[in-house]
């Protein structure tokens, strides 16, 4: 098993979880960016993400400079809904030809069946906690 060396995550909701992950486990934490920057020079890797939230698509991009062939990443994020950040992150990771060690979330909408998805594929997602249905103002989790 390879030592986790970043974690990755999506502007700007992220970053916070992201960066208090990256904190406990002492690596950097790179986020991908939403929108185009003037700060932001050099080669990037891009994904297209649909934002179930907004109802479009937009590219998250990934300067070259921060994930290498070398990094083992882990992806955070604060919410998991259809996972489609999560899948534009993976395929970041995948286009750095980086190992992906897992994803974490925050909260994850099980019913929305995004991280379940994921799991289903392989991949080790982990969440705090997993919101099983919502119903009347009535939140129930799922049992871990």
């Amino acid at each position: 098993k390879k030592k986790i060396t970043k974690v990755l995550t999506v502007e700007a909701s992220g970053i916070a979880f992201a960066t208090a992950v990256a904190l406990e486990l002492k690596v950097p934490m790179v986020f991908a960016k939403k929108h185009p920057s003037a700060n932001v020079s050099g080669e990037q890797y891009f994904s297209p993400v649909y934002s179930f939230t907004h109802k479009t698509t937009y590219d998250i991009a990934v300067s070259k400079d921060y994930l290498t062939k070398d990094d083992c990443v882990l992806i955070a994020d604060d919410f998991l809904a259809n996972g489609n950040a999560l899948k534009g992150l993976i395929d970041i990771v995948d286009q750095a030809g980086a190992k992906l060690v897992g994803c974490v979330a925050e909260v994850e909408k099980g019913f929305q069946g995004g991280g379940d998805e994921l799991r289903r594929k392989g991949l080790q997602v982990e969440s705090l906690a997993i919101v099983e249905s919502m119903d009347k103002g009535k939140i129930t989790f799922r049992k871990q």
